[in-house]
């Protein structure tokens, strides 16, 4: 729903539970068990830990089916192959900053359905390790309108020795009526798993099979996502502030409704004046004159922008000045590309709804007057309830006011996440310059979530905006980086992230790594060592120079 997802399709992905043959042949399934026993039978349970996996099919949950209790031998885990492309390229699921997915280790697999409500239908898994467990919990974040398990994430965590746990939000993409937003059509309690109730109850399952296996609850908790799972960690921290101790938020795309509309924006504009439609030619030509103007050598040699928010080029100096050639921009074009940069204007306000995306991502405009699916499925049928709602037709002095009022209590995330940060919380909010979503407007946020925090703010909150990167993963720039080494460092030493090293990698091999700064530092070249390595960069504030 909230990202756009360049290495996936624009539907949720599809991702239907797993259950491995050779786990299969080792443990009992345990289907059909409804359980609705008080929390007591639980808690005296937990005391000692369970004898053996298959032990936590007999755990009384309220609200909650097992559906598959297994061990999984060491090294045998593999996804579904009509989803292993699907699965290995989704974006930001390198969590562990691994070139290649290690070998799981052998783990305890429990596959449950959560019911709060009649209409609610939650998939959930928890991954235990059979040894090695580092006593921490991770729960993975979705992507899209999720509606599938994120196996890639919790493959990478067990791996690391981590409890892992993951929802499909509360409906199946595999299903015609799960894909993208119709299932929010006409189910107000779904819309509310999809939100923020499934995230809560995988966690809160999560911990308490977490200390009936292993005898003692998790020492930290570990929240990590991009684009909707960014969302999602910063929804969790609102209104469940104990549930974790440390979120890593990537791209997320709050406010939800401002944020969607603006994917919507310049499919409106070209469709309403076919004058603003801009082929990916000039586009490309747009893109090669920024970098041009305002790339530094490391970023032209490489491929990107390494300061897009100091970029002082504008498409007005690549205008025509006679007839319309493939070296220039005509007005029309012109106006097309700023009014991209922008993005979408409150007609009463004459305030920016949301910005548009930064220099130096021009190649991923788009102006074809048509629109952005992941986005329209927002407003026919989360917000407005009608599958035949005309995209076209939206007003943008009414109708964004009417969904904020709508959805907006639901998935709209403001910028006091003090009760958090008060009781230790640990936010790594992050995001790339080639991404569709401005960093401007995440550091705006990132700075309004420490202001409110007061002191205890500047220790507790940090962003990274990563030059190159498009969304959560990808571009030309260094894009990898251990998400759970981070976070972890921080909330179990203290060491708040100033700096990490990221790499690039092509085919599998690490080609080049750079320093990602915490904004507003940015990573400089000391002009005399290799542009390939971190150690030739220094984290510097551009105010200061």
């Amino acid at each position: 729903m909230p990202d756009q997802e360049p290495a996936m399709s624009q539907s949720a992905p599809l991702c239907r539970p797993f259950r491995p043959a050779s786990a299969r042949r080792l443990a009992p399934v345990v289907a059909g068990m409804a359980v609705a026993a008080p929390l007591l039978a639980l808690t005296a349970v937990a005391q000692a830990r369970a004898p053996d996996c298959a032990a936590l099919a007999r755990q009384a949950l309220p609200d909650t089916t097992f559906t598959t209790v297994e061990t999984v031998a060491a090294g045998s885990w593999q996804p579904p192959q009509d989803q292993l492309s699907r699965i290995m390229s989704a974006p930001g699921m390198n969590l562990a900053g691994h070139a290649r997915q290690a070998a799981n280790p052998a783990f305890c697999r429990v596959a449950a359905t959560l019911r709060p409500s009649p209409d609610s239908q939650i998939r959930t898994e928890i991954w235990l390790p059979l040894s090695g467990w580092n006593g921490k919990l991770l729960g993975v974040g979705n992507f899209g309108w999720a509606g599938s398990l994120m196996y890639y994430g919790m493959a990478t965590g067990v791996a690391e020795g981590y409890a892992v746990a993951s929802t499909d939000t509360g409906h199946d993409s595999a299903t015609p009526e799960g894909q993208g937003g119709r299932f929010t059509l006409g189910h107000p309690e779904k819309m509310i798993d999809y939100a923020y109730r499934a995230d809560h109850l995988m966690t809160v399952t999560a911990r308490k099979l977490v200390r009936a296996f292993y005898g003692k609850k998790p020492a930290h908790a570990y929240w990590i996502g991009c684009s909707l799972g960014g969302l999602e960690g910063l929804i969790e921290a609102k209104r469940y502030p104990e549930d974790y101790d440390g979120i890593v938020a990537g791209a997320p795309p709050n406010p939800i409704v401002n944020f969607n509309a603006e994917q919507l924006w310049s499919g409106w504009m070209s469709y309403h004046d076919p004058a603003l439609r801009v082929s990916r030619d000039k586009f490309h030509l747009l893109n090669a004159a920024v970098m041009n103007a305002c790339a530094s050598p490391v970023g032209k040699k490489q491929g990107f922008l390494d300061e897009p928010d100091r970029c002082a080029f504008t498409p007005e100096q690549l205008e025509c000045k006679g007839g319309d050639t493939t070296k220039c921009l005509t007005a029309n074009e012109v106006r097309a590309a700023r009014n991209i940069y922008q993005g979408p204007v409150a007609p009463q306000t004459h305030q920016v709804i949301f910005p548009g995306p930064a220099k130096g991502s021009e190649d991923g405009f788009s102006a074809d007057g048509r629109a952005f699916p992941v986005a329209l499925d927002l407003f026919r049928y989360a917000a407005f309830q009608n599958p035949d709602w005309d995209w076209t037709t939206l007003n943008w002095g009414t109708d964004i006011q009417e969904a904020t009022r709508r959805v907006g209590p639901l998935l709209h995330v403001d910028d006091n996440l003090t009760p958090f940060l008060r009781r230790g919380g640990r936010l790594l909010l992050y995001i790339g310059w080639n991404d569709g979503h401005n960093p401007e407007q995440l550091a705006s946020y990132y700075q309004a979530v420490q202001r409110n925090a007061g002191p205890v703010g500047a220790d507790a909150v940090r962003l990274i905006t990563i030059p190159g990167m498009g969304h959560c993963q990808g571009g030309a720039g260094c894009d990898t980086f251990s998400k759970l080494g981070v976070i972890d460092d921080w909330v179990s030493h203290g060491h708040a992230p100033e700096q990490v090293i990221a790499a690039r990698v092509e085919n599998g091999q690490v080609v080049r790594t750079r320093p990602l700064c915490a904004w507003p530092k940015v990573a400089r070249h000391d002009g005399h060592g290799s542009m390939d390595d971190a150690a030739s960069f220094a984290c510097v504030d551009p105010a200061g120079q």
